[in-house]
């Protein structure tokens, strides 16, 4: 489905990615795992077009159709292949209802004039008392689950999420893993998240890529996450 062959990346004169190979297969959950500043943020921005690939390629292919050269194509024309992403800072309309939000985000997916299923409900039930309400007015925990279904009324192909758990309680926690194991064992939803919360990712991923300092230090199936690569590259350097 997704396919990355040597991705660089710079900021400025600052090497950021170092030469990253990634295989995204379809109906699979894959996590980039790393230590704040590794490079899992500027990876999944350059997947999704708002960050510059200085070199290398990322590639596109749906079941039995050409491959699509994304470097090619802004954001918006990837999230209209079925590319949904929710970054860190969630990106909702303050001052709009849920509803509003959710309408907004099915028009820009090309799903017609935004009228949405209420399977999206059945998914987030908790959102459902608030479809009046603006998003300035929900809590964080509420803005995220309203940033997560208005990626996923667009029925996207591939769903990437940047540091889901970051500053998530335990009982949203669970319910977002709840959420993901559903789509993606369920309904067959490519997942890839940018996470370093190791509970969560033994529990909702299938495989890993590690990046440390940029570069690709190990891939595989989660349960190859051992304590020898643990240890070597998420253990965070001590203050002198």
């Amino acid at each position: 489905m997704l396919s990355l062959r040597a991705v660089n990346h710079f900021y400025g004169n600052q090497h950021i990615l170092w030469n990253v190979d990634l295989d995204l297969a379809p109906g699979e959950c894959t996590c980039l795992l790393g230590l704040p500043g590794m490079g899992k943020t500027t990876l999944v921005n350059c997947i999704a077009g708002f960050q510059t690939v200085e070199s290398g390629s990322i590639f596109w292919q749906e079941a039995n159709g050409p491959p699509c050269d994304l470097l090619t194509l802004a954001p918006p024309l990837r999230a209209a292949m079925g590319i949904s992403y929710v970054p860190q800072d969630k990106r909702i309309f303050s001052q709009m209802t849920v509803e509003e939000n959710l309408q907004i985000a099915m028009r820009a997916g090309n799903e017609g004039t935004g009228a949405f299923s209420s399977d999206i409900f059945d998914l987030m039930p908790e959102l459902y008392p608030l479809r009046q309400v603006k998003g300035a007015a929900i809590s964080d925990d509420e803005q995220y689950q309203l940033a997560l279904a208005s990626a996923l009324v667009t029925k996207p192909k591939l769903l990437i999420l940047d540091e889901p758990t970051r500053g998530m309680g335990q009982g949203i926690m669970h319910k977002l893993g709840e959420c993901l194991l559903r789509l993606n064992r369920e309904v067959g939803l490519t997942v890839l998240l940018a996470e370093q919360h190791l509970p969560f990712i033994r529990r909702v991923a299938d495989k890993f890529c590690l990046l440390h300092r940029g570069r690709n230090v190990a891939q595989g199936a989660v349960n190859q996450l051992d304590t020898r690569l643990l240890e070597q590259f998420m253990t965070p350097d001590e203050a002198p």
